[in-house]
């Protein structure tokens, strides 16, 4: 059984699996435009909650808030659907397909066959859309991915039922009900001014002050931690900004892109030109995950006496930056 379902590549899972679950019910909003209303740019530290053996820094929402907070501002209803066994499952997922119902779902990453090695990591937030059955083996659209693909049974269920943080538990949702029209221009607004508040959020680990501590944290990890952990936890804090999902640099060139399409939508010029700002931010973040690999992979060329402190300098830049975007982009609406 095959659901009539199009497949379009995105930067980011869990828009690209938003945006294509509304154009199969009618409705053309684009990644950019999903991750902006739902309020996805984040920084976040956290130091409690390790991975692969390194705290956790986090440049997005939690999963799922995105859809969350997208569903709630645009007015559509989701359903979401957690197992405690994989049979229970299994059974949910057949009778959407059968229903002509294709799902979103959550799964770990580390057992996905059809990623490359480099990137299988133990990261249970990626996000996918099954489609339809084929015998054993269910269809497969994984926006990161520029096709289509497939996985078995047993394959589809290792991922779904993946152990560690963020543990999927079968995870599924899809939305079930829709207005007439989306209200696109108050979306937005609420969009907005929820990422200006998260970002600008008077707390240590959070938004512009969270980046300020990583870079104060990068600084002492050499001496207080050893050469070797200081470089594994400078290589968690770029694999999460670059190779895991949670998106960095890349998720500036999607709220800038959001800024762009929104300038559009209200007739509010500035939000273009703050759409360049941002750009420009993204290529800052770009470029700092460039020096701190060559730091934790031994192939720098910088004459500095310090390559942490460097690196810490260039977060601190950021910062300072994005302190002063998100001032302006909450006076411009």
């Amino acid at each position: 059984m095959k659901i009539d379902f199009a497949h379009k590549q995105s930067a980011h899972c869990e828009n690209g699996v938003v945006s294509n679950l509304m154009r199969h019910n009618g409705f053309d909003i684009s990644e950019p435009m999903v991750f902006g209303i739902g309020s996805g740019l984040l920084f976040c530290y956290i130091p409690f909650l390790k991975v692969n053996y390194a705290p956790v820094v986090t440049y997005r929402a939690m999963p799922g808030q995105i859809f969350n907070k997208f569903a709630k501002r645009v007015g559509i209803k989701i359903k979401r659907e957690k197992f405690k066994n994989p049979k229970s499952a299994k059974a949910k997922l057949d009778e959407n397909i059968k229903n002509d119902n294709p799902v979103g779902l959550q799964v770990g990453v580390y057992n996905l066959v059809y990623f490359p090695d480099e990137y299988r990591f133990h990261f249970n937030a990626h996000n996918l859309v099954v489609y339809g059955k084929q015998d054993d083996t269910y269809l497969i659209s994984d926006p990161v991915m520029e096709e289509v693909t497939t996985l078995t049974h047993s394959q589809l269920e290792k991922v779904r039922f993946a152990k560690g943080a963020f543990a999927p538990k079968g995870h599924m949702y899809y939305p079930t009900a829709f207005p007439k029209e989306l209200d696109l221009e108050k979306a937005i607004i609420k969009g907005i001014k929820q990422t200006c508040r998260d970002m600008m959020a008077p707390v240590p680990y959070v938004g512009v002050n969270g980046v300020k501590t990583i870079a104060k944290l990068i600084r002492k990890w050499p001496e207080k931690k050893g050469t070797k952990t200081a470089n594994h936890y400078l290589g968690q804090v770029v694999r999460m900004q670059e190779e895991i999902g949670t998106g960095g640099g890349g998720f500036r060139y999607i709220y800038a892109a959001f800024l762009q399409e929104s300038s559009k939508v209200l007739n509010n010029p500035s939000l273009a030109e703050l759409s360049k700002e941002m750009t420009q931010i993204g290529d800052l973040w770009r470029d700092f995950a460039v020096d701190a690999s060559r730091i934790y992979k031994n192939r720098s060329a910088k004459v500095a006496t310090n390559l942490y402190d460097d690196v810490a300098t260039q977060l601190e830049t950021i910062a300072n930056k994005e302190k002063v975007f998100f001032k302006k982009l909450k006076k411009s609406i």
